[in-house]
């Protein structure tokens, strides 16, 4: 009866929205760029202090991306190609800030700091060539970077926190993660707002982060998603003002009502539009081998793919930069990219004619056919 109306559900969240007669994948993949773990010693450190992480898959596996790491992913994309000849592309979702930790403590915790992600590359060992290849991965149409945030930390929620000077906080600050030691999601909840009127610093800091994304990669993010799927939509103007005209996202989003863990829900389909003319890029299927703990994911995705298609719908994948990540633990990474290998290797022998698509190409074919009735 569960399967029955798991499948029931697949189905229907991919009936309303818009549709396209093409089998287009999309896989978007969040987190790069942002710190969490920052190294095996610190993880130890935590468990040896008492603190309850060792349940959490973000925290054993996820940390700062590595050059191996890219170039280990960029190996499997570019073994498998569509029906056009163009490589398998991921949509690199990108934090292009973290908190900087020294000066945030000289100002005694009064007044935030953001460090661009361009200098966190340099702190961090075997991480030198980590801009490079980003910009070379684009290049070869592999590895295609969109705007996650200017950092992937409530800092409003954190900083109170740290005024606090609370033992747990200062243990963590020390070792330059962002964790709450409390269970508050270590404040990753980027949008999340205590009051309406922090939505002012919120809309300065995606400005901030949407030019020093362009300063970076040399273009103008098309698109953007709202950390852990949270945000007000009064937030949407600012984010078309400043070029970004496609909202990655889940069938539900998240709306703030002032404390943690408490929203109220929008509904969005993929190719729907807001009033600003921004259309909505519904995720429908899933890879998550690092987070889902079972073995099933490839099957799980290739159904849900083939769900998608049968309701003429683009394939938009959701796959986290979690799923990669080799430098807490190799076989995370190893292991993951071999089921990423047969997932590509399923798709284009299950559907020859499929086009792998980036989000923002997605986005603009979507706005080139359809007419106002998204």
């Amino acid at each position: 009866m569960s399967h029955l109306l798991s499948t029931i559900t697949r189905n229907l969240i991919n009936i309303p929205g818009a549709r396209l007669n093409r089998k287009i994948v999309v896989i978007e993949s969040d987190d790069w760029g942002s710190i969490r773990m920052p190294s095996a010693e610190v993880y130890s450190n935590f468990i040896d202090k008492g603190f309850n992480i060792g349940h959490s898959d973000y925290n054993r596996l996820d940390t700062l991306e590595s050059n191996e790491d890219l170039t280990s992913l960029y190996e499997v994309l570019n073994s498998y190609t569509d029906s056009a000849g163009n490589p398998a592309v991921m949509t690199a979702n990108v934090v292009v800030g973290n908190p900087d930790f020294k000066k945030i403590k000289a100002a005694d915790f009064r007044t935030y700091f953001v460090e661009p992600v361009t200098e966190t590359l340099l702190k961090y060992p075997n991480r030198d060539k980590v801009l490079s290849l980003w910009r070379e991965g684009n290049k070869k149409g592999l590895f295609h970077p969109q705007f996650h945030g200017r950092e992937h930390v409530n800092v409003v929620r954190w900083m109170d926190a740290l005024r606090k000077r609370t033992p747990e906080m200062d243990f963590t600050f020390d070792r330059e993660t962002t964790f709450s030691g409390d269970g508050d999601y270590n404040f990753m909840e980027v949008l999340d707002y205590n009051t309406p009127s922090d939505l002012a610093m919120m809309k300065e800091s995606l400005k901030e982060g949407l030019d020093l994304f362009e300063e970076i990669f040399g273009y103008r993010s098309k698109s953007f998603i709202p950390p852990c799927y949270t945000w007000d939509s009064n937030i949407e103007e600012t984010l078309a003002e400043n070029g970004v005209k496609y909202i990655q996202g889940l069938l539900m989003q998240m709306v703030p009502t002032g404390s943690f863990g408490n929203y109220t829900k929008k509904y969005h389909f993929t190719g729907n539009k807001n009033k600003l003319g921004q259309r909505y890029l519904v995720r429908n299927a899933f890879f998550e081998p690092a987070l889902n703990g079972t073995n099933n994911s490839v099957d799980e995705c290739l159904r849900r793919i083939n769900i998608a298609f049968r309701w003429k719908k683009p394939a938009i994948i959701s796959s986290h930069r979690i799923n990669f990540m080799g430098a807490l633990d190799k076989k995370n990474r190893a292991d993951n990219l071999k089921l990423l290998d047969e997932l590509l290797k399923g798709i284009t022998k299950q559907w020859p004619d499929v086009e792998f698509m980036s989000t923002d190409q997605l986005g603009d074919l979507m706005s080139g056919v359809l007419s106002n009735e998204c």
